[in-house]
């Protein structure tokens, strides 16, 4: 594929923010033309050899007035990220210092690049397939090393051979009904139904492997919401900070202390999951500031994927938990007895009583007991397994691979189906490349603009 347009483009390629290091990337024709201009190297004899960085400043053209002192590279196409001449200007990390020299290459011919423009060019020029381009920006997004080896898994191509491989399947079995639809004297002798219907059978195997794969391993990639609900003073905020191993929550004996919820990331056995701690519900009794927290809580108790619902194993049950259970049951649900080092001693039983065929943990917030447990339930209560990361799903289909995996299923069964009604060869064809056409737009080969521009859009710039 080739590129739509030849322009050179530029983007600060590191996030905005205080650091040592910041870089300029350019791309395009006019990239090592462009440093030239802006670009005074220590060595005045330098020559630009490929790959190679080189020491000097940045100037401003008027009166030579030095902007920051810098390493440059240029790297010539096609040995590079987009295919095309790139330059990277690494400078200090300095704001005022990246935006000066954004400007002075704007100025020199370039133009600023688009969100993920880098990355679609690179998808243009061939450098990578649309799922490997995916990988990047699920790269980028990971939350924990399982969705890091993903996304990298991805990016090495994982899911494109897979799809290439079930391609040349469906190629195979093409070209048999095309030589049926050539030669009509000869339809009964080429399109054998049993071997046929065999082969579409395994590839419509794989295609589901991948579904099933896709729908357990999305929770891998997106992660999930979890709420922890309580009355006050249950321990919420200490269960959080239990939970991240760090002071993160205020913890005092006063009820109503958390007035706004927190939430902060967890790895839970490679699982992502954004943990939230709540303002604890009760009637405020016009205490304005503790009605707003409580009002998020509710909201967030809503929105979550998961709710953890904490009670206070040192006293008896209140009717304020009851109507929590209630508010949350029709959600996943985990019941998490905590303050069992001064629990009281009938206490799980009147909980299995109050709350029949229920999940219940027990745990200590204060020093840590049954967190592990606790973690556990959490994981199995999401995914149903027992186990941690599952090898087998290493390479993940994406909500958008998904929808297109599930046509093809759909293309494939209808194959099977015409061949059982001994449906004409040419609209066994159109069912075949259906399915093909659903497999390209997964890696690239038939997308539309919209959708790539939908895509690409969602990087952020200098990607």
């Amino acid at each position: 594929m080739t590129r739509l347009h030849e322009a050179t483009i530029a983007a600060i390629a590191t996030p905005p923010g205080l650091g040592g290091i910041g870089i300029i990337r350019i791309s395009g024709p006019q990239a090592l033309t462009i440093l030239k201009q802006i670009f005074v190297p220590k060595n005045q004899q330098a020559s630009f050899i490929s790959h190679r960085l080189y020491y000097g400043w940045i100037k401003k053209s008027a009166a030579d007035q030095l902007v920051d002192e810098v390493l440059a590279v240029y790297m010539r196409a096609p040995y590079t990220y987009t295919r095309e001449d790139v330059v990277e200007i690494h400078a200090h990390g300095s704001f005022a210092a990246l935006r000066q020299i954004l400007d002075l290459v704007q100025n020199a011919g370039a133009r600023l690049a688009e969100p993920g423009e880098f990355t679609k060019t690179a998808f243009l020029n061939g450098r990578l397939d649309l799922t490997q381009a995916e990988a990047v920006i699920e790269l980028l997004q990971a939350k924990t090393s399982e969705g890091l080896q993903t996304a990298v898994n991805q990016l090495q191509g994982g899911l494109h051979h897979q799809v290439q491989k079930l391609c040349d399947a469906l190629l195979e079995i093409k070209a048999l009904v095309e030589v049926a639809i050539d030669f009509p004297d000869e339809e009964f002798e080429v399109l054998q139904p049993e071997v046929l219907r065999d082969k579409m059978g395994r590839v419509i195997n794989v295609l589901e492997n991948l579904i099933s794969a896709a729908d357990h391993g999305k929770i891998f990639k997106e992660g999930l919401s979890a709420v922890i609900i309580g009355r006050p003073n249950v321990g919420k905020s200490s269960l959080l900070n239990a939970l991240l191993k760090e002071d993160r929550a205020i913890v005092t004996p006063i009820p109503g202390t958390t007035r706004d919820t927190i939430e902060e990331y967890l790895d839970i056995k490679g699982m992502p999951v954004r943990i939230i701690d709540t303002a604890g519900i009760r009637d405020a009794k016009g205490e304005e500031v503790e009605e707003i927290g409580i009002m998020r809580s509710k909201t967030k108790l809503h929105e979550a994927d998961l709710v953890i619902l904490l009670l206070d194993s040192s006293m008896p049950l209140q009717e304020e938990d009851a109507q929590l259970f209630c508010a949350a049951h029709e959600k996943a649900l985990l019941l998490v007895a905590n303050k069992t080092d001064i629990r009281r001693q009938d206490f799980m039983a009147e909980c299995r009583q109050a709350f029949p065929g229920a999940e219940i943990t027990a745990v200590s917030a204060i020093n840590g007991s049954g967190i592990d447990r606790l973690e556990d339930a959490i994981f199995t209560k999401v995914t149903g397994r027992n186990t941690t990361w599952d090898p087998g799903y290493a390479t993940i289909p994406n909500i958008r691979h998904r929808a297109a995996l599930v046509k093809a299923v759909e293309a494939g069964r209808s194959f099977t189906g015409g061949l059982t009604t001994d449906l004409s060869p040419d609209l066994l064809a159109i069912d075949l490349q259906t399915a093909l056409d659903y497999l390209g737009d997964i890696v690239g080969y038939t997308t539309n603009d919209d959708v790539l521009d939908k895509i690409f859009g969602e990087f952020c710039l200098g990607k």
